[in-house]
């Protein structure tokens, strides 16, 4: 049998589950501020319950996410949102701090989400801004992770702008695209992920993420060309809605399925680790209770769980 990267599972839903607060535009990152060592019990469970990879929660820690009302994208219909966008670096730290706890059971991947907006590649801005931007948060987050984990990637421009930011430093980079729920060999962009591939060739993983379970073994096929260690990790939503897409709503818009329980989501991720996977974990809806069963069935079936590949 093979050895497999157990990432942990989505971040923002597990805490606003946890946080008994309504979602607000900043999502996580609002959380990081409300009820500081949240973030580390997440990360805490995810590790008890097997994950050797945690992601820190820093994917919607952008500048133009932290802005007020009047110019950011994500601000919520009827919601005044204040600027704290001279916050930026020290919620990127206060994030990463949160990992400590499980630095001995798990290496730790700096997440960076997308500029713009998830799922978005007509907001994705310029070459020059793009780079700029990405660049900025990778230097900060560098030092004090183990790996740079470019999340949720909606573009073949996205990529090659993620990883020319990747490799301004001294991490090992891994890039995670998004695919059509319904046509997982495509990324959000109408785009094939085939062609995806060639600039995932130049990373250290290639991966899909937040996408239906059902697209990924598609969208896997055609990653899989990129000839570095590749995985998934599908997200629990029942659709991602339009009005979350298009900005001014909140992730109260969005649904969880309910036929994804721990099982059912063991049974995509085996079969994921069937086609070659080497990588496996979940997104959002996807929590410590299906890493932990996805963890034992992997183990199960004759698979070593480990840190680190090779």
């Amino acid at each position: 049998m093979s050895q497999v990267v157990l990432l942990d599972g989505g971040m923002g839903q597990e805490l606003i589950r946890r946080g008994g607060q309504p979602a607000t535009p900043l999502w996580a990152t609002q959380l990081l501020i409300d009820s500081p060592g949240l973030v580390a019990q997440v990360h805490e469970a995810y590790a008890d319950a097997g994950a050797t990879v945690a992601t820190t929660n820093t994917y919607a820690i952008h500048r133009d996410r932290l802005r007020g009302s009047d110019s950011n994208h994500y601000a919520a219909d009827g919601v005044d949102m204040a600027n704290i966008e001279d916050q930026f670096e020290q919620l990127l730290l206060a994030a990463v701090a949160e990992a400590d706890p499980v630095r001995d059971r798990s290496q730790v991947a700096g997440s960076i989400g997308p500029l713009g907006a998830s799922y978005r590649p007509d907001l994705h801005p310029d070459q020059k801004r793009a780079v700029d931007l990405f660049s900025e948060i990778a230097g900060i987050l560098a030092p004090t992770v183990d790996i740079l984990l470019f999340e949720t990637i909606p573009s073949i421009e996205a990529a090659r702008h993620s990883l020319a930011a990747g490799r301004r430093t001294d991490r090992p980079v891994w890039l995670s695209f998004t695919a059509n729920d319904e046509d997982g060999s495509r990324l959000r962009s109408g785009e094939p992920v085939a062609e995806a591939a060639r600039i995932a060739a130049e990373a250290d993983a290639a991966l899909i993420n937040c996408s239906r379970p059902e697209a990924i073994p598609a969208a896997l096929e055609a990653i899989s060309g990129a000839g570095v260690p590749f995985g998934a990790y599908g997200n629990g939503f029942t659709k991602i809605a339009q009005e979350f897409i298009d900005g001014g709503s909140t992730a109260t818009s969005l649904e969880a399925r309910e036929d994804l329980g721990p099982d059912a989501y063991a049974d995509h991720a085996l079969a994921w680790v069937e086609q070659g996977a080497s990588i496996v974990g979940g997104c959002c809806e996807v929590g410590p209770e299906h890493i932990s069963r996805l963890r034992d069935r992997l183990v199960e079936a004759g698979h070593e769980i480990t840190r680190r590949l090779g």
